[in-house]
């Protein structure tokens, strides 16, 4: 048993070797006058290296580990050949060498147990640094994320590799929001309404990866300037990405007056959003994205025991989609117009009666927005135009008030806020408006960035799962999921892998050992 004993100690016999040295370094009287900041550089590098060597140890402890039975591979030949095969693994730690024992024959391909069981990537880079890449790749640019893992680990990832790795980390974002529509989900403790919003923001794109109307508008173009675009030829060099949110949240019911005066209504508890989920895609036609948005309202509440509100800003293709699904699913949808848009279209039509800076404006737009808020929008839009008649304005000054109007008349099976209020439904597309700026002006509208279709696909369903909060639960399914098509998809059924000596072992052990927590 000593000899067993003393024999596994090898392992980590560098580790060992490098601790008692930073140990002796710490406790040598050279070390005295060196500032924190020296103290905690040098304990880092070093700190990386021992625990790499700590890993590479119980790597080399488990190269010779053979495996319980036969080794059946997925085109079920046994596997009788066996020879030491290695190869290199990149860690947050630094990079490490697995040799362990592949099982072949002639003409077979070569399978590694080992390799299965611990659920190795097929790229170079460890899982662990492949999320510290996802994760910061989210947050900011490649060539930052090339230097941030330089400065917090002991790895180096090239510019080319972290897109290659942020990619792999999103690809399995719509198997996962499948999976959890499929889990029963509680919702006892969440708001009585279900809220559905969805939108549009362009993302400027390399001219390959616009959609092809806009493609060959852009290509017709002759640029003015070499250096930056000008005003106009922006527009054919974005495409439209879809953002859409759904959460749940509880009623606020409140007056047109308090809407008007927020010290009214300083004293009431606004509610905050619950669950909410955020996401946008480049990919996807607007039809999907808001197919999607329902999906995930109705897992909420497959019963409809909610009341289930949709928030637009008076765009006419997502109205129709939300009605289709809305007839589809058989939901009682109540579509509900921003107010802030309509306050817009108030704000253009004051100024063709009133200074756009005088007091008059404020309140002219005052008083038709309570009107408004009270159902009034269609007495509200025929009272402008008859004033703007009264007034003889010419037909350029008198143009916002007619838009103002129409846009009152088209939209007013969605403007009740009357109902809308003392329901304490939102009447507001602040989420919305706040995923739009956050998923892509923050990130992807960067002076000078043009973005490939994949790269740009990527960082808004990274950036996704963190505003989400599904960053953790993403995380452990998508290595699930790495586990079963890079490993036990290659073994007979697909459903395990051959046990390992060692597993065997440790499971028959009486009392496992654990690794302690430092308090």
């Amino acid at each position: 048993m000593q000899a067993s004993t003393s024999n596994e100690d090898t392992f980590f016999t560098e580790a060992r070797a490098l601790f008692e040295n930073m140990v002796g370094w710490l406790s040598s009287d050279s070390v005295c006058g060196l500032e924190h900041g020296e103290l905690e550089k040098k304990l880092f590098t070093n700190g990386n290296e021992l625990l790499r060597r700590l890993l590479q140890g119980y790597l080399d402890r488990r190269r010779n580990d053979d495996i319980v039975g036969e080794c059946l591979g997925s085109d079920e030949a046994k596997r009788t050949h066996k020879r030491n095969q290695s190869r290199k693994l990149t860690t947050i730690f630094g990079t490490v060498i697995v040799n362990r024992i592949g099982y072949g024959g002639r003409k077979i391909t070569c399978l590694n147990p080992l390799d299965a069981e611990l659920n190795l990537p097929t790229e170079q880079y460890s899982h662990g640094l492949r999320e510290r890449v996802a994760s910061s790749v989210a947050l900011n640019g490649f060539n930052e994320t090339v230097e941030i893992i330089k400065k917090t680990t002991a790895a180096v990832v090239p510019k080319r590799q972290v897109e290659e790795l942020a990619n792999r980390s999103a690809s399995d974002f719509d198997k996962f929001y499948e999976h959890q529509q499929t889990q029963l989900k509680q919702l006892e403790h969440t708001g009585e309404i279900v809220v559905i919003s969805a939108d549009g923001k362009g993302v400027i794109m390399r001219t390959e990866d616009l959609r092809p109307n806009t493609q060959k508008r852009a290509l017709t173009n002759h640029k003015k300037l070499d250096k930056r675009l000008t005003k106009g030829e922006k527009r054919n060099s974005k495409r439209m990405a879809t953002v859409a949110s759904v959460y749940t949240i509880s009623p606020f019911v409140r007056t047109p007056q308090q809407i008007i005066n927020p010290k009214e209504s300083q004293d009431l508890k606004r509610p905050r959003p619950e669950g909410k989920r955020v996401w946008a895609s480049l990919v996807k036609q607007p039809e999907q994205v808001i197919k999607e948005a329902i999906e995930e309202a109705l897992h909420r509440d497959p019963n409809q025991q909610k009341r289930f509100c949709a928030l637009v800003d008076g765009n006419k293709t997502q109205l129709t989609i939300l009605k289709k699904f809305a007839r589809k699913y058989s939901i009682n949808l109540t579509i509900v117009l921003d107010i802030i848009h309509v306050i817009e279209y108030l704000w253009k039509a004051a100024f063709s009666f009133h200074s756009p800076t005088s007091k008059e404006a404020e309140a002219w737009v005052s008083q038709r927005l309570v009107r408004i808020l009270e159902g009034k929008s269609s007495l509200v839009a025929s009272g402008m135009r008859r004033s703007a008649t009264l007034l003889k304005l010419d037909p350029g000054k008198r143009q916002s008030v007619d838009k103002c109007a129409n846009y009152l008349l088209n939209n007013s099976s969605y403007l009740k806020y009357n109902d809308y209020l003392s329901a304490g439904l939102p009447i507001a597309t602040g989420v919305i408006e706040g995923a739009c700026r956050y998923l892509i002006k923050d990130r992807m509208d960067i002076t000078g960035a043009r973005w490939s279709l994949e790269g740009a696909e990527t960082v808004l369903r990274l950036r996704s799962l963190h505003v989400s909060g599904d960053w953790n639960d993403y995380w452990h399914f998508h290595l699930k999921l790495e586990h079963q098509r890079n490993h036990l998809a290659l073994y007979k059924d697909g459903i395990g892998i051959p046990l390992m000596t060692s597993v065997s072992q440790a499971r028959c052990s009486i009392t496992p050992p654990s690794l302690p927590i430092v308090i």
